[in-house]
């Protein structure tokens, strides 16, 4: 889990992208180069693959657990909403903050991923500098102001 000591020790933030639009992933990733937080993003192309890599599945049994999710809601192979319950129910992944971050804004999509116990949702902008505001504010709430098991 994110913790106070991995700022100290410089170790970079992980941060597991879930999404399939290669667009959304480059502006993402470039949205996360101005980030004042070291950071490395693993991708995952669809649902499956996410849950995959998180449980260190053949073959990303070496996958570093992520700090922090960040969860399209429609994917291929296994949807968003789907492994956002997967992750919910499992003693080992529960206390991973997942933010959805999608192109939906419908009342039903916020209020299922919020009864699956997504830790936000956040609509996706649609431009480079509106997704850098995002960044920031993401980075200073989950790694400068939430406090961890172990922080204290």
């Amino acid at each position: 889990m994110i913790n106070h000591t991995m700022k100290q020790k410089g170790r970079p933030a992980e941060i597991l992208l879930v999404e399939d639009n290669k667009g959304d992933v480059v502006l993402t990733k470039e949205a996360f180069k101005t980030s004042k937080i070291k950071n490395h993003i693993s991708v995952a192309n669809d649902g499956e693959m996410a849950l995959q890599m998180l449980r260190r599945e053949a073959p990303y049994e070496d996958a570093s657990l992520p700090d922090i999710i960040l969860l399209d809601l429609n994917l291929p192979k296994v949807d968003g909403r789907e492994v956002l319950e997967a992750i919910k129910e499992d003693d080992e992944l529960r206390r991973i903050p997942v933010i959805i971050l999608t192109s939906s804004q419908a009342d039903m999509d916020i209020i299922k991923s919020y009864d699956l116990h997504a830790n936000a949702y956040i609509a996706k902008p649609m431009d480079l500098q509106s997704f850098e505001r995002i960044v920031v504010a993401l980075e200073h709430f989950w790694f400068e102001v939430v406090v961890y098991a172990g922080d204290h």
